[in-house]
């Protein structure tokens, strides 16, 4: 089966039937933009090719459960699973999500990133370098567009604490990228 030749449909009528080569496409296709999505919250590359693997094993047990809703849904599924599957792997490891208690929150003003002069790559690289309770309420909350109730219930917090953390990370984040732009 050669890439573009079958639609969203075809391709999960053979993923369903276990097709290798559908699988082997599937995995060329979306694996580059999902192991993007695992490296923005698992900083180390070797543990978010980890959770790559793990979702697609995942994937692969689970598609069956796959429900079509159009076009895209199935990257969408996809995407949903690695996201799951990075923040499990959060949950278990020694470095816990830094999430403070609604009792330490500060006022931070509004913050406005200024990333005109800097490419994806290095606006990518200093979002890695945020704190972990931070780098994933951002990454939920700006690329996963999630809102901070949503973000609350998946990590089991405040909503207040969601979005002390994303304006803390907001923050931090113009600091990294004010200084990235003073050594250009």
């Amino acid at each position: 089966m050669k890439r573009g030749q079958s639609s969203d449909k075809q391709l999960i009528t053979l993923l369903l039937e276990k097709d290798q080569s559908a699988w082997r496409e599937w995995y060329h296709s979306v694996s580059p933009s999902l192991m993007a999505l695992c490296i923005r919250y698992v900083k180390d590359r070797d543990l978010a090719g980890d959770v790559l693997q793990n979702g697609f094993i995942k994937m692969f047990h689970s598609i069956s459960s796959f429900e079509y809703r159009g076009e895209g849904s199935l990257r969408a599924w996809a995407t949903r699973i690695v996201i799951h599957e990075a923040l499990r792997e959060l949950k278990a490891s020694a470095e816990h999500l830094r999430i403070k208690s609604e009792d330490d929150l500060v006022h931070i003003e509004e913050t406005q990133l200024e990333v005109q002069d800097l490419s994806q790559d290095e606006i990518l690289e200093l979002i890695v370098q945020l704190p972990q309770g931070y780098r994933t309420v951002f990454n939920l909350y700006v690329f996963d567009n999630k809102t901070h109730k949503e973000i609350a219930k998946e990590l089991n917090i405040s909503e207040g604490t969601s979005a002390s953390q994303f304006h803390r990370a907001k923050h931090l984040l113009a600091e990294k990228i004010k200084l990235r732009k003073m050594t250009l």
